[in-house]
């Protein structure tokens, strides 16, 4: 895995960045780090001042992982058989959390590592993604499609298996739609996207049904609850209700200019909770203290991020091509659901907002995932200068 401007390592690597993605990315980075010191100024105890100082040390390690990878020849055998390597180890990884996972609020889904906490669900998700593209563009496969379509499903159903069991039905159900583009980048027949349409909108009405029953087949009772609570937020406000009516507050108190940071009625007064306001609801939370303008600034920024990822993927073919697709399919899905979580279209998953929630695990993927659609970009501008 060496970098493939050798002859001129710093001018060559400088030269064929994409500068309006590190903009983008360390703007979306700038705006989590204020916001999560916002949080803490709340309740302004030992534990909310150190939420900023663990989230800039998240940061410096995802900046140098992000400097290191998108140096990388995307396309060396080296780099290939490390994202290989990499799913194996995620599943093992998936599969230890089961026996020796920490539970947080129910929910067994983190490890601690050398006193920190990782959760293997958000490196898995890339590293689905990376396999996928290695499976479509490999020649021995593509040319035996049944068999490629099954090992695609197959990548995917083993983590989702094993995701959806700690339980955490959000980021299982994430890895579908990432399945979904790198299978559409790939090409496939309209009829098999209708029956893929038909099979999740049938799914979708099973799921709503099993949340009315009193003794769930499929979900757990807390996943019942919460689709309960979305559907009717006003059923449950003193209990499943209040995190996310509150949210949806703190947005609509925000009006044109927000209250100012640190300033935000829900968060300040604490009536948006501090163990959801600097992660799962960071949204509300820059809504109320910058409000509309602030919300579109942001949106903004993650608009060009994806735009520099899509445009990257027309730019290539083959497996930079689906690798792109993955990661931008992923961090709209993120983006949509967080952001639909705190203005209620959207039922509570614990999706972070990416690069701007508190949480090293989906900091780091993401900066890796940035990485490797930089290091594409490179490549492709590298190639097309030659």
């Amino acid at each position: 895995m060496i970098p493939a401007e050798k002859h001129r390592p710093i001018t060559g690597y400088l030269k064929n960045l994409d500068y309006f993605q590190i903009a983008a990315v360390f703007l979306l980075l700038t705006v989590g780090a204020i916001f999560i010191r916002s949080t803490g100024l709340q309740i302004d105890t030992p534990e909310s001042r150190s939420f900023i100082g663990k989230q800039l040390i998240w940061i410096t390690v995802g900046t140098g992982v992000y400097i290191f990878i998108s140096a990388l020849d995307y396309r060396s055998f080296g780099f290939r058989a490390a994202m290989i390597m990499g799913y194996a180890i995620s599943v093992i990884l998936l599969v230890a959390v089961l026996f020796f996972g920490v539970k947080v609020f129910g929910a067994t889904r983190w490890l601690n590592i050398f006193g920190f906490r990782l959760q293997p669900s958000e490196p898995a998700k890339l590293m689905i993604i990376t396999m996928l593209a290695e499976i479509f563009s490999a020649p021995r496969f593509i040319q035996r499609r049944t068999l490629c379509f099954f090992l695609a499903a197959l990548t995917t159903a083993i983590p989702f298996g094993l995701i959806a069991i700690e339980p955490d039905l959000g980021s299982a159900l994430v890895l579908l739609p990432i399945s979904a583009s790198i299978i559409f980048c790939f090409g496939i027949k309209w009829r098999y996207v209708l029956l893929g349409t038909v099979a999740v909108v049938l799914a979708a009405g099973f799921v709503l049904m099993d949340s009315f029953r009193e003794d769930p087949i499929l979900l757990r009772n807390y996943q019942r609850d919460r689709i309960k609570t979305f559907l009717n937020p006003e059923s449950d406000l003193g209990n499943r209700g209040h995190n996310a009516h509150q949210a949806r507050l703190a947005v609509g108190a925000g009006g044109s200019s927000g209250t100012g940071i640190g300033k935000g009625t829900q968060n300040e007064l604490g009536f948006l909770p501090h163990t959801v306001s600097n992660n799962d609801f960071i949204f509300s939370v820059i809504a109320e203290e910058t409000g509309f303008w602030g919300v579109m600034t942001l949106l903004t920024f993650y608009a060009i991020m994806l735009y520099t990822i899509l445009r990257t993927a027309f730019l290539t073919s083959g497996y930079g091509r689906y690798v792109c697709c993955g990661i931008a399919t992923l961090i709209f899905c993120h983006i949509f659901i967080n952001i639909g979580m705190s203005i209620g279209i959207a039922p509570v998953t614990g999706l972070p907002l990416p690069l701007v929630s508190y949480g090293g695990s989906f900091i780091i993927t993401a900066m890796t995932m940035l990485g490797i659609t930089q290091a594409i970009y490179r490549q492709t501008r590298l190639e097309a200068r030659e």
